[in-house]
């Protein structure tokens, strides 16, 4: 009975409030899986001819019976190489479709980036500094059958589907998001990249209500990016991460590292078969582990959350699933000469 109504009070504070608070966008456990997500800057910064990402997140099945559904899909590539020296231009487009609640509120968004990739100092240890941009059309809708408003229980008595008369059932709009970069090979052990962003800078309308608020849009997302690939020896390496994200009222900290094995050839590291493992944490929110394999250039990794935040009570400490896949398809070029982007932690 406890859980039904912790449930039961959720779901009710989540109706009251939608029509009054600012979207939020989607997040992964793995963000390093889904980089142009994370920034546009990172576009093309792979050791690959090409680059193909897909997530799946599924999340809140033991608060909703409609659990919450994610899923992000990728392709990014170079696009005109050696514009003066070993600079390159890349380009890439993201989709991802968000389904939410008992409304099914889903936010369908398509995205085109690119990136201009300028390389510093030598090739045996490169700086790479990286401007990227991104444009793109979001389509969001919701299901007003679904959903129970106030204004519906009149003088003890219950008529539904009045209450959404005042609202439309899908709104679309356009945003412009850019990203900085820097990446840097200090040895051939040691590399790193840090990266900044800024997301919706037109700050579109988003509101489904006929009569738009202009003070109702979608909050300008920054963000800021931080990883390391540190060997430790011929085949070991750890390889922190950190992706701090604020939006409107909201923030968001994400830490943690991976432990990542070569088991195969390691002359080509970034093509061999590994095993990696890692742990992270979601301040206030989540515990978070993932694992995973390599091979010829292929990236499979799963992981789970642990709720750890005031929800635990409702949610059973259960969060939420993900699996990715990221496949990087071989540059012969590069194995000949071995000019590769210093650090793809993203």
């Amino acid at each position: 009975m406890k859980h039904t109504i912790s449930r039961a009070s959720l779901i009710a504070a989540l109706a009251l409030s939608f029509q009054n608070v600012q979207a939020q966008d989607i997040h992964f456990t793995q963000f390093t899986a889904s980089p142009l997500i994370v920034n546009p800057a990172f576009t093309g910064n792979s050791m690959g001819k090409w680059r193909a990402s897909a997530v799946y997140r599924d999340q809140w099945r033991s608060v909703t019976p409609s659990a919450f559904k994610t899923y992000a899909v990728s392709l990014d590539a170079p696009i005109v190489n050696d514009l003066t020296h070993d600079d390159f231009l890349a380009a890439g487009v993201q989709l991802y479709n968000d389904v939410a609640g008992d409304g099914n509120l889903s936010n369908l968004s398509v995205l085109g980036s690119v990136a201009y990739h300028k390389f510093l100092g030598n090739t045996d240890h490169p700086k790479v500094l990286s401007v990227g941009f991104q444009g793109g059309y979001t389509q969001k809708s919701i299901d007003l059958t679904k959903l129970y408003f106030g204004n519906e229980f009149t003088n003890g008595n219950f008529d539904p589907g009045t209450g959404g008369n005042m609202m439309n059932n899908k709104v679309n709009y356009f945003t412009v998001n850019a990203g900085i970069s820097f990446a840097q090979s200090v040895s051939d052990n040691f590399s790193y990249v840090i990266g900044l962003g800024a997301n919706n800078l037109n700050q579109p309308q988003e509101s489904f209500q006929k009569e738009k608020n202009a003070d109702v849009g979608l909050g300008m997302r920054y963000t800021a990016q931080a990883g390391i690939v540190a060997y430790l020896s011929e085949t070991f390496s750890l390889r922190p991460a950190v992706l701090y994200q604020s939006q409107s009222s909201a923030t968001e900290l994400v830490a943690g590292n991976e432990f990542h094995l070569i088991v195969g050839n390691s002359e080509f590291r970034s093509f061999t078969t590994a095993v990696f493992l890692g742990g992270y944490y979601r301040s206030n929110d989540a515990v978070m582990v993932n694992a995973g394999v390599e091979f010829k250039g292929l990236r499979v990794g799963v992981s789970y959350d642990y709720n750890t935040s005031s929800l635990k009570t409702v949610s059973n400490g259960n969060g939420g699933f993900e699996i990715a896949l990221t496949y990087l398809a071989p540059n012969p070029l590069d194995f000949a000469r071995r000019l590769i982007y210093p650090c793809a932690r993203f």
